[in-house]
């Protein structure tokens, strides 16, 4: 992460006024103002396999790239997909079955496919850029925190240890299918839920894990960030493996690079830190919202099928930008 952001320092930022979120805040998209009623959202992801099955990749990979338009309140329309693949003729079912379970989980989120480009390359890659529209004056930043605010997480983490596990061949078919289902399932339901309410901030929690998303929020957004590490769901599979140490190497770069700005009480065990440090693909969304509307929206989102849980509260600025307890 810090080395990537040395690299944006040099990028000149740009001055267009129609640019209303570009890359100075680490959000998870773009938006670009076509007038007084759209804006473009646009975004692009793409990763290495991280299940066995050539559909359920493809599946998850869309999911993750649909999730920053979710994110950002809007509502994804297109999608262009990016493949690197082995050029093996032998293989090429492989390639086919990604972009099939790809294009289903598009089509469930209602997105049109409009084409591609693939690289040869020996190690696989797979995912997409992802256009949708907006509202210029509804747009959900991670800028948007403010102090009282009560903070929602709308799926388990756990993901990047599972998905470690599964690697290294030590987890159990059971785990794998809970993973599976948490990757898979859109975002969709969670933003619809966000835009009804007054949630004033969000963002989707991926690779830097809770804790450097929620950091990045803090630092959009002027505030301290304070978490309750007891109501941090997450899946009951990732916490053995976690005290066993089968751990994503992200987890300790992103450790090392937060640490001068979180204050983690002593009573976090070690494995429930690392918890909230695991990296996640397509992760739940994290939203800061008015204290007020905190019950309604928690019982919309039960109501749409989406287990979300309140992890902690916004308070105004402090020395550290994430103190967890």
């Amino acid at each position: 992460m810090s080395s990537l952001i040395q690299v944006l320092d040099q990028i000149p930022k740009s001055m267009n006024p129609d640019v209303l979120v570009g890359f100075e805040t680490a959000d998870d998209a773009g938006v670009f103002r076509i007038d007084d009623q759209r804006a473009l959202v646009q975004t692009l992801d793409f990763f290495t396999p991280i299940v066995d099955d050539p559909y359920l990749y493809g599946a998850i990979a869309a999911a993750n790239s649909l999730s920053d338009v979710y994110a950002m309140g809007g509502t994804p329309i297109t999608a262009m997909a990016i493949a690197c693949f082995p050029d093996r003729p032998d293989e090429l079912e492989i390639l086919a079955r990604i972009m099939v379970g790809g294009a289903d989980k598009l089509r469930e989120a209602g997105v049109a496919l409009l084409g591609g480009h693939t690289v040869s390359d020996p190690e696989i890659k797979f995912g997409y850029s992802i256009t949708g529209l907006v509202h210029p004056g509804k747009v959900l930043t991670n800028a948007g925190a403010q102090p009282g605010d009560a903070l929602v997480l709308t799926k388990p983490l756990g993901i990047g240890i599972i998905t470690t596990a599964i690697k290294r061949a030590q987890v159990g078919q059971e785990a794998v299918r809970k993973a599976v289902q948490v990757m898979t399932a859109l975002n969709r339901s969670a933003s619809e839920a966000m835009l009804s309410f007054r949630c004033h901030a969000a963002t989707d929690i991926t690779g830097y894990g809770l804790l450097g998303h929620g950091c990045e929020m803090a630092e959009a957004s002027h505030v301290t960030l304070r978490f309750r590490a007891s109501s941090v769901p997450f899946l009951a599979e990732a916490y053995p493996l976690a005290e066993a140490r089968v751990l994503p190497g992200l987890v300790a770069k992103t450790w090392k690079l937060l640490a001068p700005k979180i204050a983690v009480s002593a009573s976090v065990a070690e494995p429930l830190r690392n918890i909230l440090l695991d990296p996640q693909t397509s992760g739940g969304l994290l939203t800061a919202v008015h204290p007020d509307d905190l019950d309604p929206l928690l019982e919309d989102l039960s109501c749409r099928g989406v287990n979300a849980a309140c992890v902690g509260g916004v308070e105004a600025a402090q020395d550290v930008k994430i103190i967890v307890e």
